[in-house]
């Protein structure tokens, strides 16, 4: 047993994921969507840079190769329709190309991204008045606006760490009138700060400042690739494609090529692996192993779920530890309570907040596993550049207070993964549970009618590659070649990311043609016709709502129980789950926003994804604001372990397994009805930690008395 000294740090493991889906067009050398350049001036070199500029902090970046290889595109001279239109001369845009200008060139979290900036504050919200008439509104912007909105659609993406460059700095202080020299200058800038991420990944590498880890190289479900059965594992009433998806060999190249890549561009062998979306399974890791993968990573909730199907002793597989399974494979599990903090919480704290927040926390796990410190390694893994656009400033502050309250603290010590891996003991693993770090299963990739489909279009292209090249072994090689590439992209993760109705997306219908795209470049390889299938969207319509309106009129018994099914029968629905967008957070404490009216009164009912994490808060602190001409907020605080409101004579409520509230229409409105705007807030004492319904109203209407009309006459 070895001796635990009473300063012994407790090691803390971070992996920054860096991943945008493959965008390149079939063929081309032109991608179809702006976000590897944009994320590349915000996020994929001032991330290395400012965790290599603290000498006492070690973190390890996750890279996937196509990502690697579109920033090497754009190197190469690779363009999108993002930055044509940037490139092209204001006064001679024809009134369409206007249009799509204003229509895309806002794509930005507005409270972080555009409000701060006034400029383009100002022309944001020129874009968003009239009357709708998309032309009339184009002609109303000068070509001067319409230069700095293609300036300021960039330049808002540019992190504060090269605000100091004197280009930026020029443009930064000039803010109007940009010249178009000046939006030359700066969109040529771009690509020569992309020149520098790969070399500086490579620097702070050999200097042993960071680590860095790939994903399988088109980021696919490997599980998956192996066997689309395996998600029964997880889902055992899941319906899946209707032909079985069996090809390990394809999860095994994916494995090779990106190890092939890694060596070529740092001159050693990749030992870590980073699975797409964490998603393992027993198949996918000993590929891992055959190709020489030392550690890898998935989350908690697969550990808890491994354990229970090794029949092992859950005391003695603790997550802030490293596994393994097989003969020399580590495995490390997110703690991701812990990830989601920082993801999903932290961006409306103050940095100092925030950071003293995870600190604290880190510091009761150290006093927990104090009699094992040298056994013990906290795991911290998430995407490590969508986050941050909800941060002030690309989450600069927060970050550069984050890793100096890491460095400067004796009790903590950030290790990489693959050291840790190397030095800490390993608890065996006789199982591993198939899953992903969401939810530990594949619900989001499989199992929807449009993931299907997109499963079965896949089958039958590659199952036509490989009849043709056994009926054509003379075929040109570097057509067969290009066509099984389109087939490995094909299986990245991303498309079905956004097939069902996990996620939503203004750009879903530009993934589905872009999947398809990929697809039909197999036949076009081959020479062969394209099926019309290929050529019809997998995704039918505007995607299903998380939100269902009210069908009938209820009167629920406010007990803050639900007595029976039929007590809310008809009320209308708003899935939290399902309005996931970009991201996805895996820990929520409000699942779902339940609403309806009877002739009296308005109800509300919150229920929990776990109600015992409302208990576990130290302060929590509901707010339901009840937006109308006069506006009334419900706020509900713990005291002396009851909850009590602010307003106890304005609303009934009762808060037990579910958060009901009433009150009655007549205090909203004079008339009794009217529309009604819901925004839903859960604090922990003064620090917002979940906005369900988000900053946006949640906009119900409640129809006048005796004019409810449920149904189509």
């Amino acid at each position: 047993m070895p001796t635990i000294r009473k300063d012994q740090p407790l090691k803390v493991a971070i992996l920054w994921h860096m991943h945008q889906p493959n965008y390149r067009e079939p063929n081309s050398n032109r991608l179809s969507m702006p976000w590897v350049r944009l994320h590349a001036l915000k996020d994929y070199l001032d991330m290395p840079l400012l965790a290599g500029s603290f000498e006492q902090v070690k973190v390890t970046f996750n890279l996937v190769p196509s990502l690697i290889d579109q920033i090497q595109m754009y190197l190469a001279g690779a363009t999108d329709r993002h930055l044509e239109l940037s490139r092209m001369h204001a006064e001679d845009l024809p009134p369409q190309l206007k249009i799509e200008l204003l229509e895309t060139f806002f794509s930005a979290n507005p409270a972080m991204m555009i409000k701060p900036f006034p400029r383009y504050w100002e022309l944001y919200n020129k874009a968003k008045q009239g009357d709708g008439n998309k032309g009339v509104i184009a002609s109303v912007f000068s070509s001067a606006e319409i230069r700095d909105l293609q300036v300021w659609s960039n330049l808002a993406w540019v992190d504060p760490m090269f605000r100091t460059d004197p280009l930026i700095k020029s443009l930064l202080a000039k803010g109007k009138q940009f010249t178009e020299e000046e939006k030359n200058n700066f969109l040529a800038w771009q690509i020569t700060l992309m020149g520098r991420i790969l070399p500086t990944y490579r620097q702070l590498l050999e200097e042993g400042k960071i680590d860095i880890s790939f994903t399988p190289y088109y980021h696919p479900i490997l599980p998956l690739l192996c066997d689309t059965d395996v998600a029964v594992e997880s889902m055992p009433g899941i319906k899946l494609p209707e032909k079985r998806f069996q090809h390990p060999e394809d999860a095994e190249t994916q494995i090779r090529l990106s190890a092939e890549l890694y060596e070529k561009l740092f001159d050693r062998k990749m030992v870590g692996m980073w699975p797409s979306e964490g998603s393992v399974s027993e198949d996918a890791l000993r590929l891992m192993m055959k190709h020489g993968i030392s550690w890898t990573a998935t989350d908690e909730e697969v550990l808890y779920h491994s354990v229970l199907k090794s029949h092992q002793d859950r005391a003695h597989s603790p997550i802030h530890a490293v596994h393994e399974f097989g003969p020399g494979l580590k495995m490390f599990f997110r703690d991701h309570g812990l990830s989601d903090r920082i993801g999903f919480v932290y961006s409306s704290w103050s940095p100092e907040k925030a950071v003293q927040d995870f600190i604290s926390h880190l510091h009761q796990i150290r006093k927990i596993n104090q009699p094992r410190l040298a056994e013990t390694v906290v795991p911290v893994i998430l995407d490590g550049e969508n986050a941050w656009e909800y941060f002030p400033d690309d989450a600069y502050e927060f970050l550069s207070q984050f890793y100096r309250a890491l460095q400067d603290d004796p009790y903590i010590e950030t290790v990489t993964m693959t050291e840790a891996a190397r030095t800490i003991p390993p608890k065996p693993l006789r199982s591993i549970f198939a899953g992903s770090w969401i939810n530990h299963n594949f619900r989001i990739w499989i199992g929807h009618d449009e993931d299907n489909r997109a499963w079965d279009l896949l089958t039958q292209t590659r199952d036509t590659l490989v009849k043709f090249e056994q009926a054509h072994p003379a075929y040109d090689p570097a057509r067969i070649a290009a066509a099984w590439q389109q087939i490995y992209i094909a299986e990245g993760s991303d498309w079905c990311w956004w097939y069902g109705d996990d996620h939503r997306s203004e750009f879903r219908e530009q993934f589905d043609r872009t999947y398809r795209r990929h697809l039909a470049a197999v036949f076009e390889y081959l020479q062969l016709e394209v099926p019309r299938a290929l050529m019809q969207p997998i995704i039918r319509g505007i995607a299903t709502s998380p939100l269902l309106l009210p069908e009938n009129i209820i009167t629920p018994e406010i007990d803050g129980r639900v007595t029976d099914f039929y007590e809310w029968a008809g009320a209308g629905l708003y899935d939290c789950l399902k309005a996931g967008g970009s991201m996805h957070q895996t820990a929520r404490y409000i699942s779902s926003l339940h609403f309806g009216f009877d002739r009296h009164r308005v109800y509300i009912r919150l229920d929990f994804h776990n109600r015992m994490g409302i208990d576990l808060l130290e302060q929590p602190r509901f707010v339901l604001e009840l937006q109308t001409p006069e506006r009334l907020t419900l706020e509900l605080t713990r005291q002396n372990g009851e909850f009590r409101a602010n307003k106890p004579g304005s609303f009934i409520y009762a808060l037990d397994d579910v958060l009901e509230v009433a009150i009655y229409r007549s205090l909203i409105w004079p008339q009794g009805a009217g529309t009604l705007g819901l925004v839903v807030y859960l604090y922990q004492g003064d620090e917002r930690i979940e906005a369900p319904t988000g900053d946006e109203p949640l906009r119900i209407e409640i129809p006048e008395k005796a004019k409810e009309l449920f149904w189509p006459i």
